[in-house]
């Protein structure tokens, strides 16, 4: 079994767009699980959005988009990267106590900052850093003209 969403990969948020496969080992087997995912999928909706559905089919069915498609996510995913290496270094720069080498050892569009909730409400009320209290960032939201500002925040709740 094998599912794939492609809400944050498309920017189709909402649109409950993925897909989720099965392998089976028999003809019999396959009409099998198929019959309890029809089951399964009725009970959480009847008819589902196209929209997402015919976004990705286009893109996925041409080429050119495809490649334009390929390029933007690389793009994007170096750019959360190298916000990554950003916070890390600045945060071992200004000497903030810890180890930040997790920073960059994760990946994806968030980290966790090791940030408890007292710390995480405090980037909220004293510096207007927004995170839920278990500490995760969106590594989306770190910009080269924040990011000294974020690692000074953190240091700021981590010392005080």
């Amino acid at each position: 079994m094998a599912s794939v969403s492609y809400a944050k990969n498309f920017g189709l948020y909402g649109e409950r767009i993925g897909s989720f496969s099965v392998c089976c080992g028999s003809p019999q087997n396959a009409a099998d699980v198929l019959t309890r995912l029809d089951i399964i999928i009725r009970n959480l909706y009847s008819n589902p959005p196209l929209h997402g559905m015919r976004i990705v089919k286009t893109i996925l069915t041409d080429p050119a988009l495809t490649q334009t498609w390929r390029e933007e996510m690389k793009m994007m995913s170096s750019r959360i990267n190298d916000m990554r290496i950003a916070l890390r270094g600045e945060l071992e720069r200004i000497n903030t106590p810890g180890d930040w080498s997790h920073i960059t050892s994760q990946i994806g569009m968030f980290s966790f900052t090791g940030l408890n909730a007292a710390q995480s409400t405090a980037m909220i009320e004293k510096h207007h850093v927004y995170m839920p209290k278990n500490g995760r960032i969106s590594m989306a939201g770190v910009t080269s003209k924040n990011v000294k500002y974020i690692a000074a925040a953190i240091k700021s709740v981590i010392t005080n």
